[in-house]
């Protein structure tokens, strides 16, 4: 089975730094195949024999906070469920004009419709969000860079991690 890997706070800011080179070769040692990463910012696609990918989140948490003293969360999806988030995307215009504006924020956690309510109640600009299945689209119209829909806001109203990729970051996890 292949899947997507998307680390959480990896390579932002210089905060909680890993060579993604160290971390293809991490991966090789836990037996995983095709190891590749993309970009500097924690994505990760990677064959594995396992079936279960919460139990797969746990072995690469362990993995990397053991071998770079690292304490990350990892959200991990298989290839059908990543092509099925695709599919799912409920702002196919802006995906189109602006795919850099629109964040897919992948969840730890089942997302609950109370929580997706709250979330939007606590927008205070132009921004817009919908629920997936263990995700959030949110299209942030005006730029991510100084919107007050953080991924901490979204966070305390979810009640779960996510961490986010735009677009066109979503579409090329799609395809490595």
């Amino acid at each position: 089975m292949r899947y997507v890997a998307l680390l959480r706070a990896i390579n932002v800011g210089g905060n909680s730094t890993i060579k993604m080179a160290e971390l293809r070769e991490l991966g090789e040692r836990l037996g995983f195949a095709d190891v590749a990463t993309l970009l500097q910012s924690g994505n990760l696609t990677f064959e594995a024999t396992e079936t279960d990918p919460d139990g797969l989140e746990q072995r690469w948490e362990q993995a990397v906070a053991e071998s770079f003293g690292v304490s990350t969360a990892f959200i991990i999806r298989t290839t059908p469920q990543w092509q099925a988030l695709i599919a799912a995307n409920p702002f196919p215009a802006e995906a189109k004009a602006d795919p850099s504006h629109l964040l897919v924020l992948p969840s730890k956690d089942a997302l609950g419709e109370a929580a997706i309510a709250a979330l939007r109640a606590a927008i205070q600009g132009r921004e817009r969000i919908a629920g997936g299945e263990r995700c959030v689209f949110a299209h942030y119209p005006d730029g991510i860079g100084r919107s007050k829909l953080t991924v901490k806001l979204i966070e305390r109203h979810l009640g779960t991690l996510v961490t986010g990729r735009n677009w066109n970051t979503v579409l090329k996890l799609a395809v490595s």
